[in-house]
């Protein structure tokens, strides 16, 4: 087996596998979108009545929303995730809760005013915070507050969409199209605009992949006389993260996780009952 990287950013990449079968790249496929752990909030506390300010303004605490809309709102942030906590089932703390599996955060806002992610304090470490600052939770009028504190905890996205780190996840074969430059004039304008989606050139035919994603390339499709070849041995993935890790985290987690789950089938399938 051997992997490309073709294009890498913080919360993208797209790359090429070979040397495996499409049962298995659907299992890597399943893995990076339900299968790695991240952080979020799965418990928080309100606290109602009337809260001061420092100046002794006298606020409500009484939200617009419902408190379980906005405990969902709350659950669904993405945070920045560190895979060495542990799931609070498996912690020394024996699931009681303790800096080894569980972060706490905390809002106290004032109205009128938008409560944002960027609201959303971490009560430990300073690096778990919201991945993105922007994200609106509710909307406060005059004399409206909101405090309240919550448990993150690492999940997998199997069990609820909040621990879902990927998405945009799939996977397609290895395409080349093979251009007779005779029957096709604009076949430079492509290989000017993708000069990296450019296999191999004669004089008579030009051969493209578009597992760079080049729009020009793909509009190659619309042809019928462009011969078009798929290889079902090489795959080419691509994925978004929502920043609670970098897009090449999830990759190396994901390689690592999935001859796991592998062995944990085969154990299955072998082992009596």
């Amino acid at each position: 087996m051997s992997l490309k990287i073709l294009k890498a950013e913080d919360r993208f990449i797209r790359f090429t596998i070979d040397g495996i079968t499409t049962p298995v790249a659907n299992a890597l496929r399943r893995t990076l979108l339900d299968d790695i752990p991240k952080l979020a909030i799965d418990r928080v506390i309100f606290h109602h009545g009337q809260i001061r300010d420092r100046e002794g303004n006298v606020y409500d605490s009484s939200l617009p929303l419902f408190d379980e809309i906005v405990a969902h709102r709350l659950s669904l942030v993405p945070l920045v995730s560190d895979q060495k906590m542990n799931f609070r089932e498996e912690c020394v703390c024996e699931g009681k809760g303790c800096p080894l599996c569980t972060m706490s955060y905390s809002i106290n806002k004032i109205g009128p005013s938008v409560v944002t992610s960027a609201d959303l304090q971490p009560m430990g470490n300073p690096e778990l915070v919201p991945s993105d600052p922007d994200i609106p939770i509710v909307k406060l009028g005059p004399k409206q507050a909101i405090l309240v504190t919550g448990e993150a905890i690492m999940g997998r996205g199997k069990t609820h969409t909040k621990w879902q780190v990927t998405s945009g996840v799939f996977y397609k074969y290895h395409r080349e199209f093979v251009v007779t430059k005779s029957d096709f004039e604009k076949w430079a304008s492509i290989k000017e605009k993708c000069p990296q989606s450019v296999l191999s050139e004669d004089s008579k035919t030009i051969r493209f992949t578009d597992d760079n994603s080049c729009k020009a390339v793909r509009q190659l499709l619309d042809y019928s006389f462009v011969k078009l070849v798929e290889d079902d041995t090489q795959f080419v993935f691509q994925f978004e993260t929502d920043g609670s890790y970098k897009a090449i985290e999830v990759l190396e987690y994901a390689l690592k996780r999935l001859p796991q789950r592998l062995n944990t089938l085969l154990e299955s399938l072998t082992t009596p009952d």
